[in-house]
């Protein structure tokens, strides 16, 4: 596990785009999400910290480690895709060892990693089916497991439930906080969700245009929002929720 510090972090693209002088200091073991529109600079943020991106200027610490220019297999992070990014022509048990294989594991520890990956995303026994024939659902748990199979300090999560349907995402939230909370590992989401981001999150930052309004718990975004922006954005959650509770 690792405490994450971003320090006046800008990455801005020529086309447009990026973040700007955005800085956070994130908790050893802290779930922690970046919330906002298409665009507003949550995922260059996600890159950056994970090494996919060299930022224009700032820092990136791991604990008290500069990892600002340290290229990313050597930052022991582990990310999911929107996408899953998982191989079609693989079966399971070779999607999620591969990372191990690609650090140089040794044979015979591989395969009780990738058991104990499986076995934490509720996919034990079926390390032989190929990914084609598995569910989304499913195959976001492979995502899943690829990830933790290498024992990350610190897990980034890219949009990973938006290619799932309302119910699905909502049971997949609610074992992706349990499985979290079970591993103990800093964990970094992004989401244009508002639901997905309270429901989550420890703390959350809420973005628009490459620019952080507010960083708060959830209590904090939708009671106490700092700008304009915060209280408009979530205004909705913030109805049906008061809804919620006057009905009872």
């Amino acid at each position: 596990m690792s405490r994450v510090c971003i320090q006046n972090i800008t990455k801005l693209y020529p086309e447009g785009g990026g973040v700007k002088n955005f800085s956070v200091d994130i908790a050893d073991g802290e779930f922690f999400a970046f919330l906002g529109h298409s665009g507003c600079g949550k995922t260059t943020t996600l890159r950056v910290i994970v090494g996919l991106e060299t930022p224009d200027s700032g820092t990136v610490h791991f604990d008290d480690n500069d990892v600002t220019t340290l290229p990313p297999e050597q930052r022991n992070t582990a990310m999911v895709f929107q996408n899953y990014a998982l191989f079609p022509h693989m079966n399971i048990f070779d999607n999620v060892s591969f990372g191990l294989k690609a650090r140089k594991m040794p044979k015979n520890e591989i395969a009780p990693r990738v058991a104990e990956a499986l076995e934490l995303v509720k996919l034990d026994n079926l390390e032989k089916r190929h990914v084609t024939e598995l569910s989304g659902g499913q195959q976001q748990r492979v995502a899943l497991a690829r990830a933790i199979a290498v024992h990350p300090d610190i897990l980034l999560l890219d949009e990973p439930l938006s290619n799932l349907d309302a119910e699905l995402r909502y049971s997949t939230r609610t074992q992706l906080a349990e499985l979290q909370q079970r591993l103990g590992t800093t964990a970094i989401y992004v989401t244009h969700d508002q639901e997905e981001a309270l429901t989550l999150a420890h703390r959350i930052a809420v973005m628009k245009d490459g620019v952080c309004h507010q960083i708060g718990t959830p209590d904090e975004i939708l009671n106490a929002p700092a700008t304009d922006f915060v209280e408009q954005f979530m205004a909705r959650q913030k109805t049906i929720l008061d809804s919620l509770r006057n009905s009872k």
